[in-house]
């Protein structure tokens, strides 16, 4: 297949790239040049997705096969390459969130569960993440009519993670014993049951996805198969590490009474009453959705931010901060000592 990626360099985008130069496919990525290199293979035209003689410029290098887009957010901004490539491959697909569903995270969701109302030429200021994500939906399929697949993706973990939940658990565990306590607080019950995906699955599932001619949307997440325990997920953590860490396991209730964020403060970890892995994949698994086991999600992350003796780790920036700072951690382990 001959695959055009807008933008292709990071995360989600390396990943689709990367896994489809490995299937033999050909791959078009266009971006700014700006956020991280381009996967090496790969065709690099540069632009910007919001300039509309960019995106003619773009179509000129045209057809492609398919669409990938990892990268919007804006449906205005996504309304404007998908009118703009209406010509240029019979299938768009647009890579979206299960956040889109009203009733995530407090309830369990599914392929059919309501989504946000949102304009598909709706701006930046018009909504939150979850509800723009909805409006681009509608602004692909307005300009794709009958030729649009809708990722609807879970959290995403994996090596060239930008968004920071896996890489500061794994900064923080490598660090005990050496700049940080050896003692590292672990939130809630360590049999509590987490589903992240891998973001080379979703690549693998996209390509495959493409490959039989799906269409509609489809809702990508961890599998209940491959849940994997908290506490398994933090030893898998001292083990791709070496780590001389010492788990420290503190009440979930008495975490949201110190008001420690969940998701930021204490990555991949929900209260009890959060439903934020309870998502229906069984329409995905029917159409060949596989996972990795998320020991090897972790082993591999890490060797990433390990490489080139720790090049990347040292100069590591996420999207936005994770983890719970040095002194606030040994405070709310102190309240828990003295509870």
């Amino acid at each position: 297949m001959r695959l055009l990626i807008i933008g292709g360099s990071r995360f989600l985008g390396r990943a689709v790239a990367e896994q489809a130069l490995t299937a033999g496919h050909q791959v078009t990525v266009f971006n700014r040049g700006r956020s991280a290199p381009d996967v090496e293979g790969v065709e690099s035209i540069r632009g910007d997705r919001e300039s509309d003689a960019d995106l003619r410029r773009l179509a000129g290098h045209g057809p492609w096969d398919a669409i990938i887009d990892p990268s919007g957010y804006v449906p205005r901004t996504v309304g404007m390459a998908a009118r703009a490539l209406a010509d240029s491959a019979p299938a768009y697909v647009f890579m979206s969130t299960c956040g889109v569903f009203s009733d995530w995270p407090t309830r369990p969701v599914a392929d059919d569960s309501p989504v946000y109302a949102c304009s598909p030429d709706a701006g930046p200021d018009d909504g939150d993440y979850s509800t723009l994500k909805a409006g681009c939906e509608r602004a692909v399929d307005r300009d794709f009519p009958g030729r649009t697949l809708h990722l609807r993706l879970g959290l995403l973990l994996g090596p060239h993670e930008d968004i920071g939940r896996l890489p500061a658990l794994l900064l923080r565990i490598a660090d005990a014993g050496a700049t940080r306590d050896e003692r590292v607080l672990a939130p809630g019950d360590p049999a509590y049951r987490i589903r992240p995906i891998d973001v080379r699955d979703v690549a693998l599932f996209t390509l495959n996805a493409l490959e039989h001619r799906l269409q509609g949307s489809y809702l990508v997440a961890g599998t209940p198969s491959e849940a994997t325990a908290y506490g398994d997920l933090l030893q898998a953590c001292i083990d791709a590490t070496g780590s001389p860490a010492r788990l420290e396991w503190v009440d979930g209730d008495f975490l949201t009474a110190m008001n420690v964020a969940m998701w930021s403060e204490l990555p991949l970890w929900a209260p009890e009453d959060e439903h934020p892995w309870d998502n229906d994949t069984s329409r995905a698994e029917a159409a060949g959705l596989r996972l990795r086991p998320l020991r090897e999600t972790v082993a591999d992350t890490w060797a990433w931010l390990a490489a080139d003796d720790g090049k990347v780790r040292r100069s590591y920036q996420p999207k936005r901060p994770h983890g719970l700072e040095q002194d606030r951690e040994r405070e709310v382990l102190a309240a828990w000592d003295a509870r």
